[in-house]
């Protein structure tokens, strides 16, 4: 079904709550353990800057999930509006989800920037080929 994309949109909205929810269960308890002082005319590096960087990768992977995801959700809705969210469009978005939850682990558990970089471009890849066939299906030649 042309609407079935919205599932990996779904899911990967979920995702990002996790990574919400991972974020806030190692930060609070990290903010207790360093007595951080919460004074708003600090920058928040400067306030967070004491973390340990385990714990500053969520709220980084966090905010890595706001930006590019948000360009594969308008591009999924795009499909499923105009009833192209099926076949090799659905495998492509399954495919930007997996690669972008792939990242979040990497990012959040092990930090390895090379590893994460290479996964970060394979899904820029993937989402590349889907805008590109969602402009296909908007502007039909």
């Amino acid at each position: 079904m042309p609407h079935s994309i919205l599932q990996p949109v779904v899911v990967l909205v979920l995702w990002s709550m996790v990574m919400w929810a991972w974020l806030y269960a190692t930060r609070l308890p990290a903010m207790v353990r360093a007595k951080t002082k919460l004074d708003p005319t600090q920058p928040r590096e400067v306030m967070l800057g004491g973390l340990p960087p385990r714990v500053r990768w969520k709220a980084d992977n966090y905010n890595h999930l706001m930006e590019q995801p948000t360009l594969f959700y308008a591009t999924a809705l795009t499909l499923a509006l105009v009833g192209h969210g099926d076949g090799l469009n659905l495998g492509l978005a399954w495919a930007y989800v997996a690669l972008r939850v792939t990242h979040s682990l990497i990012q959040a558990l092990i930090n390895v920037i090379p590893l994460r970089f290479a996964v970060f471009m394979a899904a820029s890849g993937v989402l590349v080929v889907l805008a590109v066939r969602a402009a296909i299906a908007v502007f039909p030649v």
